[in-house]
């Protein structure tokens, strides 16, 4: 356990959090202090429907204010708070309804409830469609000088300039309403795909090589990739849980070609010249940095397939499989209890100040994160920044390192938004997805310098140093590989050409093996890996932006691990200014006053680097093991 217990009050060891449940449970079975505390967003669905209906009335009643803009500067900025005091309600309206239905998706009355919220606010994109076109008919020089004059109108300047440069592709009054109207379509693909994958998904039952039965669920599935050490097993489990997305692949590639074509769509209605430049330029991010990543990526995976060829090696393997890829490369039977590691998370972030961790700990201690599985949950894990109360983390935690070190990374958002909140008025709450993974996977990083400063049993250090390199594989690699493959299949949709469930599986084959080359052995089913990737249908565009956050929290951890006190505290302070900014700048510029510079070849080029490194390191390890 992490020695900060004594400091913190609240994190003592609790005997109560020993293990995971060993199967899952109905929600109702769940004890209270294993779930998280949606009464701190409204102590009832009563509450929530007040709240609903006063968003209700705001939303209808925003419409009276069309054609006010122009007459001042106090009538803009009532405008503008207005809209802000309506975005504060909605985090509490729609998180409330949405974290509910993610603790059993096969709740309807409380599905009906998410989706009232979602009908919602299409009716408040539709009632507020003229603002922007509205806006950005006056003059930029003239709203220039309003806000020079007025202090409050002047919190207002970077999200007006922003619009301005974003003018060439904000559409008319008429054009905007147009749009909205389809707003509430525009999530009918992922709303199925959620539907299809974990509400009605009937995941089946194996049987291990030990008899035991396991469902191959989401979570339960990873585990046993990540523990089973038959090869048997994980292969039985592989073709279980990948079949079932195959029996419905034809569905899920008509799901997919929903999200490419509504993309492109909304692209081309704003006038940009792809889907990339459309999903890239809110932020005025050059789309040269997603093309430039992939390019380094595929021209550095030499550093990636040797690490593979180590590990059949080591795992005494004549085939090597993706299913193979989790395993650890020496028999350690370790388990990680939540609480223990919760312990060590809040330890590990020492680094960055006592506050910080201080704070950190009280989210713990204060039932921000609901923990483990049962029926009907959501699967993965996530951070919901509810403004005005505090960030949920869900988690399906089931004692692997795989999943304490989830719980580091959704933990490191979390502060994100408790620091952005705190700092940045509502209007720049919100931080980008590119800065988003940064504070993510640093948190991952100390956790691991954490465990490595302390482990003392030389097979862990070996499970510790594997787990480093899978950070960099999983999270720069093989996300990098999806964001190849969803830019590929976008322009698939862009050229005109067919988008079937064959096209997709053969696209994601190829790249695949540009990937991996010869360095594994491939199956039938790993061409339908696609269909079980929910950020491919929830959220495009978004994955690549783990690679470029792992890039950059590399460049801070170096710093943090200066010998240089002062280098040390520089790079603490820019750390913090960081999370507190939000979205009060564009992220590009964000991560430059952090000491970023994703334009600079040598801050992504790195990792390949750092990568071969590592796997020296493990190399060594290894062999004084004598294991290669």
């Amino acid at each position: 356990m992490g020695g900060v217990t004594a400091h913190v009050p609240g994190l003592l060891f609790d005997p109560s959090f020993a293990s995971a449940p060993g199967a899952p449970r109905a929600r109702l079975d769940v004890p209270e202090g294993e779930r998280w505390n949606l009464g701190d967003i409204f102590p009832s669905w009563e509450s929530w429907r007040e709240a609903f209906d006063a968003l209700d009335r705001r939303v209808k009643g925003y419409v009276a204010r069309r054609g006010t803009l122009a007459g001042g500067p106090d009538a803009l900025l009532a405008a503008l708070r207005e809209s802000d005091a309506m975005g504060q309600l909605a985090y509490k309206v729609w998180y409330f309804a949405s974290l509910a239905h993610d603790e059993d998706q096969r709740d309807n009355q409380i599905g009906a409830r998410r989706q009232q919220v979602q009908l919602l606010f299409a009716e408040w994109r539709q009632s507020t469609a003229w603002f922007n076109p509205e806006l950005l008919a006056m003059s930029l020089e003239t709203l220039r000088g309003w806000m020079d004059a007025d202090a409050g109108l002047a919190v207002y300047r970077f999200m007006i300039e922003n619009l301005f440069r974003q003018q060439e592709h904000v559409l008319d009054e008429k054009g905007e309403h147009l749009l909205s109207l389809a707003a509430q379509l525009t999530r009918v693909p992922d709303d199925a795909y959620e539907a299809l994958s974990t509400a009605d998904m009937r995941f089946p039952t194996i049987e291990l090589s030990t008899g035991e039965a396991v469902q191959v669920t989401y979570p339960r599935y990873r585990a046993l990739l990540a523990t089973n050490r038959v090869q048997a097993d994980r292969a039985r489990a592989f073709e279980a849980h990948h079949g079932a997305f195959e029996a419905s692949l034809n569905t899920y590639a008509a799901l997919y070609n929903g999200v490419l074509q509504r993309d492109w769509y909304q692209a081309r209605a704003r006038g940009y010249a792809s889907t990339l430049e459309a999903a890239l330029h809110g932020d005025h991010i050059p789309v040269a940095v997603v093309e430039n990543l992939i390019a380094s990526a595929r021209a550095n995976v030499g550093s990636f397939q040797r690490y593979e060829r180590l590990r059949r090696q080591v795992l005494r393997l004549d085939t090597y499989h993706l299913y193979d890829g989790a395993i650890p490369l020496v028999d350690f039977t370790e388990r990680y209890p939540y609480q223990q590691v919760v312990d060590w998370i809040v330890a590990s972030v020492a680094p960055l100040g006592p506050q910080y961790q201080q704070r950190l700990a009280a989210g713990f201690a204060n039932r921000w994160v609901d923990i483990y599985e049962n029926d009907g949950k959501r699967s993965g894990a996530y951070s919901a920044p509810v403004y005005g109360v505090h960030p949920y983390v869900l988690m399906n935690y089931n004692d692997t390192l795989d999943a304490a070190f989830t719980l580091a990374h959704e933990m490191g958002h979390s502060m994100h938004t408790v620091l952005s909140h705190e700092r940045q008025p509502f209007v720049y709450s919100d931080y980008t997805i590119f800065v988003a993974e940064v504070p993510s996977t640093l948190s991952e990083a100390l956790l691991l310098d954490h465990r490595l400063a302390h482990v003392t049993d030389p097979l862990e250090r070996i499970v510790l140093l594997q787990h480093a390199i899978d950070g960099i594989t999983g999270t720069f690699f093989t996300q990098v590989m999806f964001a190849d493959w969803e830019l590929q299949a976008h322009r698939l949709v862009e050229a005109g050409e067919p988008v079937t469930a064959d096209v997709l599986s053969a696209l994601y084959d190829a790249t695949l093996r540009a990937y991996h080359g010869d360095a594994i052995d491939y199956d039938p089913l790993t061409r339908v890996t696609w269909a079980r990737i929910p950020h491919f249908f929830g959220s495009p565009y978004y994955v690549y932006q783990y690679a470029t956050c792992y890039a950059s929290s590399a460049r801070l951890l170096v710093g943090l691990r200066d010998a240089d006190a002062a280098v040390r505290e520089q790079t603490i302070a820019r750390y913090l200014d960081l999370l507190a900014a939000g979205g009060s700048d564009y992220p590009m510029t964000l991560l430059q006053r952090a000491g970023i510079d994703l334009a600079d070849p040598s801050t992504v080029g790195a990792v390949a680097t750092l990568l071969d490194t590592l796997v020296d390191q493990l190399e060594e390890a290894l062999g004084a093991r004598g294991l290669l």
